[in-house]
C-alpha cells in the first residue's frame, strides 16, 4: 500500500471513529478526492463534473423550449410505457400492443435486449426482451425495426442529438446540417427547433406507428396529467402528439443511471467501489484512454468515432441497413471526413446485453474492451484511412482488460433502474407490449 492509500486509510478509520454513526457528506467527498483514483480523474476532468443528478430534476440539462418539470415526468413516463397509443398498426391485431417502450425498456438498460427492437408486428417479450420476434400474420416488410441496434435512452440528457448518426436535433452539433433536412422525412422535424431528445420524440411517434389522441385523453385519465404538465398552453392546443411528445422527451431526459457504484462513489461514500472497481476505473481514466471519447456525467459524450465495428449482420436480421445507415454520421451530414463515424454511446447499464456495438457485432463488453484494445478494425468496407485516429493498440495486459470490463459491466451498473417504470398506467393496460405472449411471458392478464 503506498502512501497516500495509507494516509487515506488512517483518516477514514479516525473519521469513522470521530463522526460515529453519521458521518458529514462534505467531509466524505474530500475525504474521497484524496484516493489515487480521484487523482487519476481529476488529471483529466472533475470528479463533480461527472456526477449525474440523483432525483434532482433541476440539475438535468434541458432543452430550452421544452423545460422539464416534475408534472411533465409524470405523464411522459406514462406515455412512454403506454400500449393504447398503439393505434397505427399495419395489421388490426396490432393494435394497442407495444409502445415506446418495446425497444427501450428498463430491463435491458432502456434499450433493445435484441439485435433490432420489434415495435408493431412483434410478439412475445421473455425476461429482458429476448424473445420478441415477428407475428405469424405479418409480413416482414411490415415490421417496425430499425436498421441498427435501438439505442438507450439512459444519459440521454446529455447527448444534444440522437441516434447513431446523430441526424434528430436543429442546435449545437448539427448546426449547419440544415441542408440535409429533407423535406417529407423524421428529419424534417428538425425545423421545429428542438434539440435532439426532443426531436426524436416528435419524429418517433409517427415513425413508431403510436398515435396520441385528443379524443382518448380528453375522455381518461390522462386528461388531468395533461392538465398538469401543460397548464399555461390553452385547452384547445393543450391535448396533441406534440405536447406528448415533450412529455415523452422530458421523461426521458430524467432517465440517469445516478444509482450506479460509480455514482455512489462520487458522491462521497467511500466504500461503494470495491478494489477491483477501483482498479478498473485507474484504467478507464488512465492507460485505457476511455474517458477521451466517453465523456461527461454520462459517460456518452458528444462525439462520433469511426472504430471500424461491424454493421448489422445475420440471418436473424428482418431489415438490413443501407450504404446511407452504414456510413454512419456521414450518411447524415453527407461529410467524407464523417463517413463510418458513430455517436459514442453511455458505457452505464450495459451489464447482461448480448448485442452491443452499432451494428450488434459484440456479446460482452470484454468483446469491446479487447476489441478497442488490439486496435483492428473488424469491418473490411471501413478504409484505414477513415478509422479515428484515436482507435490504435492500447497495450493493456490480459488482466486490465479484465478489470477494465469489470469496472464498466459492474460499477457503471445502476440496478435499480426500475424507478423509472409505472407500477400501473392510467389505461389499464399490461406494458411494455400487450399482445397475448407478451402478457403470458410478463404474467400480465
Amino acid at each position: 500500500m503506498n502512501l497516500l492509500s495509507t494516509r487515506f486509510l488512517i483518516v477514514i478509520t479516525l473519521t469513522t471513529f470521530i463522526t460515529s454513526c453519521a458521518p458529514d457528506v462534505d467531509l466524505y467527498e474530500e475525504l474521497a478526492r484524496q484516493e489515487p483514483l480521484a487523482l487519476q480523474i481529476e488529471q483529466v476532468t472533475s470528479l463533480d463534473d461527472l456526477i449525474l443528478p440523483d432525483y434532482k430534476l433541476h440539475n438535468i440539462p434541458s432543452d430550452p423550449k421544452n423545460p422539464i418539470t416534475e408534472e411533465k415526468v409524470i405523464l411522459g413516463k406514462m406515455l412512454f410505457h403506454e400500449t393504447d397509443i398503439a393505434l397505427s398498426p399495419k395489421r388490426k391485431e396490432g393494435a394497442k400492443t407495444y409502445s415506446c417502450a418495446s425497444c427501450h425498456h428498463a430491463k435491458a438498460g432502456f434499450q433493445s435486449g435484441m439485435k433490432q427492437g420489434i415495435g408493431d408486428g412483434g410478439v412475445g417479450f421473455g425476461i429482458l426482451g429476448e424473445a420478441r420476434m415477428m407475428a405469424a400474420s405479418y409480413d416482414e416488410s411490415e415490421l417496425d425495426v430499425q436498421p441498427f441496434r435501438s439505442p438507450t435512452i439512459l444519459n440521454t440528457a446529455y447527448q444534444d442529438v440522437m441516434l447513431w448518426n446523430g441526424q434528430f436535433g436543429a442546435t449545437k452539433s448539427n448546426s449547419g446540417t440544415e441542408a440535409e433536412w429533407t423535406n417529407g422525412t423524421p428529419i424534417q422535424n428538425n425545423e421545429l427547433g428542438f434539440e435532439g431528445v426532443e426531436t426524436q420524440a416528435i419524429a418517433g411517434l409517427g415513425e413508431h406507428r403510436l398515435n396520441i389522441v385528443p379524443a382518448m385523453i380528453i375522455n381518461s385519465l390522462y386528461k388531468g396529467l395533461f392538465d398538469d404538465a401543460f397548464p399555461d398552453i390553452p385547452i384547445k392546443e393543450r391535448y396533441s402528439q406534440l405536447n406528448g411528445a415533450l412529455a415523452i422527451a422530458a421523461f426521458e431526459r430524467s432517465v440517469v443511471a445516478s444509482q450506479a457504484p460509480f455514482q455512489k462513489w462520487l458522491r462521497g461514500s467511500v466504500n461503494a467501489l470495491n478494489e477491483n472497481q477501483k482498479k478498473g476505473a485507474l484504467l478507464f481514466f488512465g492507460k485505457g484512454k476511455c474517458y477521451t471519447c466517453h465523456s461527461g456525467p454520462g459517460l456518452n459524450g458528444m462525439s462520433f468515432h469511426a472504430l471500424g465495428m461491424n454493421d448489422l449482420d445475420g440471418d436473424d436480421i428482418h431489415l438490413r441497413p443501407t450504404d446511407k445507415n452504414n456510413l454512419g454520421r456521414g450518411g447524415f451530414t453527407k461529410r467524407p471526413e464523417d463517413a463510418y463515424a458513430f455517436k459514442t454511446p453511455t458505457l452505464y447499464n450495459l451489464k447482461g446485453l448480448k448485442f452491443l456495438g452499432h451494428g450488434a457485432s459484440f456479446n460482452s463488453i470484454n468483446e469491446i474492451v479487447m476489441y478497442k484494445n488490439s486496435g483492428l478494425a473488424e469491418n473490411d468496407n471501413v478504409p484505414e484511412e477513415n478509422l479515428d485516429p484515436l482507435f490504435k493498440p492500447l497495450g493493456l495486459s490480459e488482466n486490465e482488460v479484465a478489470l477494465l470490463s469489470y469496472f464498466i459491466e459492474t460499477g457503471l451498473y445502476d440496478d435499480n433502474l426500475q424507478r423509472y417504470v409505472p407500477e400501473i398506467l392510467p389505461s389499464g393496460s399490461c406494458f411494455p407490449n400487450a399482445d397475448s405472449q407478451s402478457k403470458k411471458d410478463m404474467d400480465c392478464m
